[in-house]
Order: C-alpha cells, then sequence, then structure tokens
C-alpha cells in the first residue's frame, strides 16, 4: 500500500463541482494507493503510521491558537497527538507504472473490489485513532484543493 501525506492548512475535494470532504486549519490530505497484495492488516499499519509521523514542528503548531498542544518533551509532534484533521483520497494512479514509453499502466493498482474496502479500512483505522477523517469518493472524477505548509509530501509504502 502506498500513500502521498501532504501537510495542509487547509483541503477539501469536490465532486460534480460539490464539496464531499473538508478541513479547515492545519490537518493531513492522505491520497491512498492500493496493490494486489495489500491487506486490511497492511491498511491499518499505513493508518498508524500516517497518524503517529512526527512532521508538526513546535513552530509550524505555534501559528494556530485553536490547538492545543500536549506537554512533550519532543519538538516534533504528529497529527495524531495533536487531533488534527485528515483528508483521505483513492488514488489508484500512484501504482502507475511509467519506466516504458510515455503511456502509464496501471498494472500494479489493484481493482476496485480489493482496493475500495481497503482505502475504508485506513479511514476506518484513523478514525479508531480518534482522528476526524473526511473522505473523497472512491472512484469518482474529483477536484482537491489544498494549501500545502512547508512544503511537507511525503511518500510512505507499507508492505
Amino acid at each position: 500500500m502506498r500513500a502521498i501525506v501532504q501537510r495542509a492548512i487547509d483541503a477539501n475535494v469536490s465532486v460534480n463541482h460539490q464539496i464531499i470532504g473538508t478541513f479547515a486549519g492545519p490537518g493531513l490530505v492522505i491520497f491512498v494507493g492500493v496493490t494486489h497484495t495489500d491487506s486490511v492488516s497492511v491498511a491499518h499499519t499505513l493508518a498508524e503510521k500516517i497518524s503517529g509521523l512526527r512532521i508538526f514542528d513546535q513552530e509550524f503548531v505555534s501559528q494556530f491558537d485553536q490547538l492545543c498542544v500536549p506537554p512533550s518533551s519532543s519538538r516534533e509532534l504528529s497529527a495524531g497527538e495533536l487531533g488534527l484533521p485528515m483528508l483521505v483520497i483513492s488514488q489508484f494512479t500512484l501504482y502507475a507504472s511509467t519506466k516504458k514509453g510515455r503511456r502509464p499502466t496501471w498494472d500494479l493498482a489493484a481493482p476496485r473490489e480489493v482496493a475500495e474496502p481497503l482505502v475504508e479500512a485506513v479511514a476506518q483505522k484513523l478514525r479508531e485513532l480518534g482522528t476526524d477523517v473526511s473522505q473523497g469518493k472512491f472512484g469518482a472524477d474529483m477536484e482537491v484543493a489544498l494549501t500545502n505548509a512547508g512544503p511537507m509530501t511525503l511518500i510512505i509504502d507499507v508492505d
């Protein structure tokens, strides 16, 4: 399973020009790709890793009055520790192969019947970890808008 994680100041996702998921204030935008060998266990591992990523430093967090920063000896905090919202969006193109020619192939991307429940498992595990999660719509033509903070964009692979 693969994710692109972007630290954002705000974000939203729309389908047919209607916003279906959003957050204001700092949080994470998570694009999730699924391959054939992924499982619910892998989805849960990915969610736990993302929730625990220490990518929010004290300087960044201090810009936002609404955040309650837990007492910590660490200067870096995770979205999970800060209770930040997350926007989860399915993205089969994360498994595109562009090694040959100019036309990507999607052979490594799992089919809908495999991928959709696993993207949902990532979102559900994040909720179980105490996160406010918004989602895109699986398989829809989505419009994603976000303000990347940093910029901070990470690629996360979990087997």
